[in-house]
C-alpha cells in the first residue's frame, strides 16, 4: 500500500474515531476565520455601516431560510415572467405588423423589377420572414426578461439563489456552484457550460456541464411564453398573463428538479464520487445602477443573442421554403420528412413537422418555432401572425392542437439536445466528441421518455 494510500485509511479512522466528518472539519476552519476576522475588526474598525449590515443579516434570514426562501425564489421568477408576458404582447404585435408591412413593399419592388418567382420566394417569403419572426417573437421578451434578470444579478440575490439551492446539488452528489452555472444556463446554455469553469472538480464541473441544458435559455424562453400565453392564457380569463407566467415558471422548477435528478445519476452510474465542499461568501446587497444594468443587459445579451438567432434564422428560413417548395411527386420534401416522422412523433405527443421542427433548430433554439410556422402554412410560407389570436388559430383550428400538444411541446422545448452552439463549447471545453455526444444524448432520452410518460397517462386517465 502506497504512502498517500495509507495516510487517506488513518484520516479516514481518525474521523470516524473523533466523530466528525470531513465537511464539519472544513465548515469548523471556515467559521474560525470569519470569527477571528470579525472579532479583529470589531477592535480595529469603526464604520457607520453597521445598520446596514444587520439589515443585510436580517433580509438574509428570510431570503435564506428554509421556509422562505424557495417560495420567494419561486414567486420573483413568476413576477418576472409575469411582467415578460404582460409587456411584450403589444410591442410584439407592433413589431410583426410593421416588419409584415416592410414585406409586402418588398413583394411589390422583386414585382416591379420582375424578379423570378422563385427568387421573390426564397428570399422574401423564407429568408426575410423568418428573421421578421425571430425579431418580432424574441426581442420584446428578451428586452423585458434580461434587464430583470440582470438586475437580479446587480442586487446580490443569484448568490442566495446558489445558498439555497447548495444542500440540493450537494445531497444529488454534484457541486453548490452548480446552482450559479445553472442560473448562467437561463440567459444562454453556452454561457453556462462556459461558467462551469468555476467548479475545480473535473467530475463535478463534467456534471454541470451535461445537466446545463436542462433549464431553458434566451431562446427557448419566447416559444414557452407564446405556448403558455395561447393555451393557459385563453382559458384563464382575466388571470391569462398570471396564469401563463405560473406555468412558466412550473416548467423552470420542473427542469431544475430534472437537473438534480440528472446529477444524481450521473454521480451513481458513469461519473461517482464524492462531493467536495466550498464556502459561499454571500456578498452585501447593492444598490443597483440602473444604467449600467440596461447597458450589460442591451449589449451583452440581447444585442448580441438577436444577432446570432437572425444570422441563424435568415438562412434556415430560406431552407425551410425550398424544402416546402421543392416536390416529389405530389409530396414536398418537407411534408415527405414530417410524415416519416409522424409515428414516432405522435407517441410524444407530437407530430411530425413539431419534431422535424426541433432536427432543423439544431443550428438555435430561436428558430425552432418559426421553423414550425413556416412548415405548417401552405407551400412552406410563413402567414403573417401579428396576434396571438391568429397564432392560435393556426395551431388549434388548422392543425388540431390540444393542451396535451402543448405540454408535451413545452416539455420537448425544456428537454431536448442542445443547440448547435451549446454542443460546440462543450466539445471545445471538454475537448472530447464523447461528453459531446453525450451531453445531446442524455436530454434528448430524458425529453422522449418525459413526453411519451405523459402523452400516454393523460389519455389513459381520460383526460383528454
Amino acid at each position: 500500500m502506497s504512502c498517500r494510500a495509507s495516510l487517506g485509511v488513518l484520516m479516514k479512522e481518525a474521523r470516524e474515531i473523533i466523530g466528525i466528518c470531513q465537511d464539519e472539519v472544513r465548515h469548523s476552519i471556515v467559521n474560525s476565520i470569519y470569527q477571528s476576522a470579525e472579532s479583529i475588526a470589531a477592535g480595529t474598525v469603526s464604520s457607520k455601516a453597521g445598520k446596514n449590515m444587520d439589515w443585510d443579516r436580517r433580509i438574509d434570514r428570510v431570503l435564506t431560510s428554509p421556509v422562505w426562501g424557495f417560495p420567494i425564489m419561486f414567486g420573483m421568477l413568476t413576477v418576472i415572467l409575469w411582467m415578460t408576458i404582460t409587456g411584450a404582447n403589444i410591442p410584439s404585435a407592433i413589431l410583426a405588423q410593421g416588419l409584415f408591412w416592410i414585406e409586402e413593399r418588398l413583394t411589390e419592388l422583386f414585382i416591379a423589377v420582375g424578379a423570378p418567382a422563385w427568387l421573390h420566394g426564397f428570399l422574401v417569403l423564407g429568408v426575410y420572414r423568418g428573421a421578421a419572426w425571430v425579431v418580432s417573437v424574441m426581442l420584446p421578451p428578451m428586452a423585458i426578461f434580461f434587464p430583470l434578470f440582470t438586475l437580479l444579478e446587480d442586487l446580490g440575490y443569484l448568490p442566495r439563489v446558489a445558498f439555497n439551492l447548495d444542500r440540493f446539488f450537494k445531497g444529488a452528489g454534484a457541486h453548490g456552484k452548480q446552482a450559479l452555472t445553472m442560473s448562467m444556463g437561463f440567459g444562454c446554455n453556452a454561457a453556462g457550460v462556459i461558467a462551469c469553469r468555476i467548479i475545480d472538480s473535473p467530475r463535478e464541473r463534467l456534471i454541470a456541464t451535461l445537466t446545463n441544458s436542462f433549464v431553458p435559455c434566451n431562446g427557448r424562453f419566447p416559444t414557452l411564453i407564446a405556448l403558455a400565453t395561447v393555451f393557459v392564457g385563453s382559458s384563464a380569463a382575466s388571470m391569462s398573463s398570471a396564469a401563463a407566467a405560473l406555468s412558466v415558471a412550473g416548467l423552470v422548477v420542473f427542469g431544475i428538479a430534472i437537473t438534480l435528478l440528472i446529477s444524481w445519476l450521473l454521480t451513481k452510474t458513469l461519473l461517482k464520487g464524492i462531493p467536495s465542499s466550498f464556502t459561499l461568501e454571500l456578498p452585501p446587497y447593492r444598490k443597483p445602477q440602473i444604467v449600467q444594468v440596461i447597458v450589460r443587459s442591451v449589449l451583452d445579451r440581447i444585442i448580441f443573442v438577436l444577432t446570432r438567432a437572425v444570422i441563424i434564422a435568415a438562412p434556415a428560413g430560406g431552407i425551410v421554403w425550398i424544402l416546402a417548395n421543392t416536390m416529389i411527386g405530389d409530396t414536398s420534401i418537407l411534408a415527405a420528412l414530417a410524415g416519416w416522422l409522424d409515428p414516432f412523433a405522435r407517441h410524444l405527443g407530437l407530430d411530425g413537422f413539431i419534431l422535424l421542427a426541433f432536427i432543423l433548430g439544431l443550428p438555435a433554439n430561436e428558430i425552432v418555432f418559426p421553423i414550425l410556422i413556416m412548415s405548417y402554412v401552405s407551400g412552406g410560407v410563413m402567414m403573417e401572425l401579428d396576434s396571438l389570436e391568429a397564432l392560435r388559430r393556426l395551431l388549434v383550428d388548422q392543425h388540431g392542437w390540444t393542451w396535451l400538444t402543448a405540454l408535451c411541446t413545452m416539455l420537448f422545448v425544456l428537454c431536448h439536445w442542445p443547440c448547435g452552439t451549446t454542443l460546440f463549447t462543450i466539445q471545445r471545453e471538454q475537448r472530447s466528441w464523447y461528453w459531446m455526444a453525450v451531453a445531446a444524448v442524455i436530454p434528448t432520452v430524458v425529453g422522449i421518455v418525459v413526453c411519451i410518460t405523459v402523452n400516454y397517462l393523460v389519455r389513459a386517465l381520460g383526460l383528454i
